[in-house]
């Protein structure tokens, strides 16, 4: 009897270790939802302040992209070479930016890569 209680624990022991290897790996693949939340806040304080420059208002067509390691990417177009550097001395002025990357295209085609 003893022999059938021990093999019965054993078995269902045996059974839950691919339920508790699963669980304690769950939340490498997913980012904390408090960072997602943290990093849209960041990215929309970006835009707005993208939007509310004098000299950048008329060119609203800059993208604010981040990731959850402050990293922020700069898309869009501009007309002046001085517009995509402002852009990119707001974006690194804003709390929380670690890095700024920047692919804006200045009017005439011609990419400006930091």
């Amino acid at each position: 009897m003893k022999v059938k209680i021990t093999t019965i624990c054993f078995m269902a022991g045996i059974s839950l270790i691919p339920i508790r290897g699963f669980t304690a790996d769950s939340t490498i693949d997913h980012p904390d939802p408090m960072t997602i939340v943290k990093d849209s806040d960041i990215a929309n304080k970006i835009k707005t302040r993208l939007n509310a420059d004098k000299h950048l208002g008329k060119f609203k067509s800059i993208k604010v992209d981040m990731d959850n390691n402050g990293v922020v990417w700069l898309s869009g177009t501009a007309h002046l070479l001085s517009e995509e550097e402002k852009a990119v001395e707001i974006a690194r002025g804003t709390e929380g930016v670690v890095i700024v990357k920047s692919n804006i295209q200045i009017k005439n085609g011609h990419p400006i890569h930091e």
